[in-house]
């Protein structure tokens, strides 16, 4: 009943990370997971929710609770020795509770009752479920050319990484649908890999180390739980995202701005690998609350830290005019990058985001550009696989100030799944690196 309530949510352009909120704390973890491995499987679900309805039921509850019951349908059919060969789903994950098929079908009905949704819906639940159990190979059979219920990702979103990836589009959209790893980055201020890793062992948790200062952990729990927590030997962090530092040339001393700072994770690395006078800058005041929280878990706070709310182009509301000697200009994106660990992220995005949120970009860096000192480095970074985030991003900044002089940088960074190569996977980022030259005038 809350999956398919946190999943309306979605349906109504509210992220899952919102309506999670609303969901008791004892039950959370469940409907997590039921709530992730559905917006995975959301391309599927609605497809066959199609197969089954002509018309979709006005309310937006019973609607997804349809499609959320044969996606569970399905995993309970597999799981009870269907022949898996023309799944289209991947298994349920660990953390995702098991159902018997009478009792799944019985469970949604009654979740209905619960909800109060009426008699009508609790008999369309249990016909189309019904349906679906004594046809399942006829569902299977009409969406089998539909590339959003097989790539589980919108079609402008599927058409778009197509001609940017011609030879690697496919992988890009598996990868995006496996849940990640957990990658905790170090606080080396106050611990290292080796230290971490054995505290972790000894509470039964199994991990491994993949730097001196990275950790992953073999499988999902409460973060807030693992040894190291409360006395701030560690923050979560994407192995691709923790190479955002170490680009960035820092001395003692430095003048360095993080804009777009929340929830903090690139400020809390910044003042982990140096001495530095750091300004982190956000839009959102409540956003920025969390830096705050995280720094002083961290004990990373303190006088040489100054923490800021307002529109980064505003230059009048926040800058007080002396140059930053490095800017990390951490950009608002589509995101597109991180689906992996926020699976709701494709279905809330439109085609139209795209060009808009480029636009925003553009008027960003412009004005972050004007604060950068002469021979200062400014560091594009955008958690996105789309190239107008990214690759023409950058070619763009450069196009309109001359004296952005580029210096080495990985650009796109696709997903990744983990693998022998690549133990804790990768999220999807693009970095971008330049350094202001000082140009002589005649």
């Amino acid at each position: 009943m809350h999956s398919s309530a946190c999943l309306a949510q979605v349906q109504g352009g509210h992220s899952l990370t919102q309506a999670f909120e609303a969901v008791p704390s004892a039950l959370r973890p469940g409907v997590q997971a039921i709530s992730l491995y559905a917006m995975r499987h959301w391309g599927l679900a609605s497809a066959w929710r199609a197969v089954a309805l002509r018309r979709q039921p006005a309310d937006a509850w019973v609607s997804c609770h349809i499609a959320l019951g044969l996606l569970l349908l399905d995993a309970a059919l597999i799981e009870n020795g269907v022949d898996v060969s023309d799944s289209l789903q991947a298994p349920l994950g660990p953390d995702c509770p098991r159902y018997q098929v009478h009792t799944l079908v019985d469970q949604a009905v009654k979740a209905v009752i619960t909800a109060k949704r009426g008699k009508p819906a609790q008999g369309l639940v249990n016909a189309v479920l019904r349906r679906f159990q004594r046809e399942r190979q006829t569902f299977l059979d009409a969406v089998k050319d539909n590339r959003v219920a097989r790539y589980n990702h919108p079609e402008w979103w599927i058409d778009q990484l197509e001609l940017t990836y011609p030879s690697q589009w496919q992988a890009i959209l598996s990868t995006s649908v496996v849940p990640p790893k957990i990658v905790l980055r170090v606080n080396r201020r106050q611990s290292d890999a080796a230290t971490v890793v054995a505290h972790l062992r000894e509470a039964g948790h199994a991990c491994m180390a993949l730097s001196t200062h990275a950790v992953m952990l073999e499988n999902s729990t409460v973060i807030e739980r693992l040894p190291g927590y409360q006395q701030g030997w560690w923050s979560v962090q994407d192995w691709s995202a923790q190479q955002a530092v170490g680009l960035l040339t820092l001395t003692e001393g430095q003048r360095v701005l993080d804009a777009c700072a929340a929830p903090g994770g690139k400020t809390a690395h910044l003042l982990e690998s140096a001495d530095l006078e750091v300004t982190a800058l956000d839009q959102d005041p409540k956003r920025l609350s969390r830096v705050a929280q995280n720094l002083a878990r961290l004990k990373l706070d303190g006088a040489h830290v100054t923490l800021k709310a307002a529109d980064v182009r505003d230059l009048s509301a926040w800058w007080d005019g002396r140059a930053f000697d490095v800017i990390l200009a951490d950009l608002p994106c589509t995101a597109s990058g991180v689906v992996r660990r926020h699976p709701d992220i494709a279905w809330l995005r439109r085609a139209s985001d795209l060009p808009k949120t480029a636009t925003l970009q553009a008027e960003i860096l412009d004005a972050l550009w004007q604060t950068l000192a002469p021979g200062g480095q400014l560091l594009l970074v955008t958690c996105s696989v789309f190239a107008q985030e990214g690759s023409e991003l950058a070619r763009g900044l450069q196009q309109r100030h001359p004296d952005a002089q580029p210096l080495a940088a990985p650009g796109h960074i696709l997903p990744q799944a983990s693998g022998p190569d690549h133990p804790s996977g990768q999220d999807g980022f693009f970095y971008g690196l330049f350094r202001r030259q000082l140009i002589e005038k005649h």
